[in-house]
């Protein structure tokens, strides 16, 4: 295909490729990633979590900055959630990248730009 250039970067330690099709005077963004965000009701620090994921989101957004769909999962609906994740809950996943114990905005803050900004932390 004459003019179209596939471009590649890889983003922090986890070494996930994104990818962008370049075509002279286009851009075109890769999928949208979901954050993954596993927890159960009345957990404290999943309530806490996912008021510290609104808050990083909605900065982002403002910034203009790349922002995942949020994607919450009850970890009570399935067994093998329930298994994996009972005692490290909120757990938050991004990409091919986990944080258990997810409740660190800096934590959080450097999850997504580094995922999503290829910005190492």
């Amino acid at each position: 295909m004459q003019g179209l250039h596939i471009c590649q970067s890889q983003g922090g330690v986890t070494g996930a490729s994104r990818r962008a099709v370049y075509n002279p005077g286009t851009m075109v963004s890769p999928p949208r990633l979901d954050l993954i965000l596993y927890a159960r009701p009345g957990c404290g620090l999943c309530d806490e979590a996912r008021v510290t994921i609104g808050a990083l989101m909605a900065a982002r957004r403002e910034a203009g900055l790349p922002t995942p769909t949020l994607v919450e999962r009850d970890i009570d609906t399935d067994p093998a959630w329930h298994d994996a994740f009972f005692s490290t809950i909120p757990v938050v996943e991004l990409g091919d990248r986990r944080i258990e114990l997810a409740t660190s905005p800096a934590r959080l803050r450097g999850l997504l730009a580094e995922t999503l900004d290829g910005v190492p932390t």
